[in-house]
C-alpha cells in the first residue's frame, strides 16, 4: 500500500514557476513509477509526466515539453513537478500516481495509487 500526498499548488501569473510535491508512504517508493495528471473543471483527466522507478528515465505530454521536468529523490520518497513559463491553459488540479512497475507509464489506467490532488491556478 502507498499513500501520496501532494503539496506545492497554488496561486501564479503567467510565466511564473511552481514546484509541486509528491510524498510517498512506504518503504518500497524506489520500486515505483510516478506520474502526474492533470483535470481542470469539465475536463477528463491528462497525462502530464511520468519518471521510472529508478529515476533514469522520464516521459512528458507534448504540451509541457521544455517547460515541465520531474526530478526524483528516493531517499526522500518523494517526487516533485517542476513547472516553468507557466500559461493560462495549464490551470488544473494536479495528482501524482505510482504504480509498482520498471516501466514507463504515461496512462492513468495503469496506476494503482492517487493522492488528493493541489489546485493550480495562472492568471494572464
Amino acid at each position: 500500500q502507498v499513500q501520496l500526498v501532494e503539496s506545492g499548488g497554488g496561486l501564479v501569473q503567467a510565466g511564473g514557476s511552481l514546484r509541486l510535491s509528491c510524498v510517498a508512504s512506504g518503504r518500497t517508493f524506489s520500486s515505483y513509477a510516478i506520474g502526474w495528471f492533470r483535470q481542470a473543471p469539465g475536463k477528463d483527466r491528462d497525462f502530464v509526466s511520468t519518471i521510472i522507478a529508478s529515476g533514469e528515465m522520464t516521459g512528458h505530454a507534448e504540451f509541457v515539453k521544455g517547460r515541465f521536468t520531474i526530478p526524483r529523490d528516493n531517499a526522500k520518497n518523494t517526487v516533485f513537478l517542476q513547472m516553468n513559463d507557466l500559461k493560462p491553459e495549464d490551470t488544473a488540479a494536479y495528482y501524482c500516481a505510482a504504480v509498482a512497475t520498471r516501466g514507463i507509464p504515461t496512462s492513468a489506467p495503469l496506476f494503482d495509487y492517487w493522492g488528493q490532488g493541489t489546485q493550480v491556478t495562472v492568471s494572464s
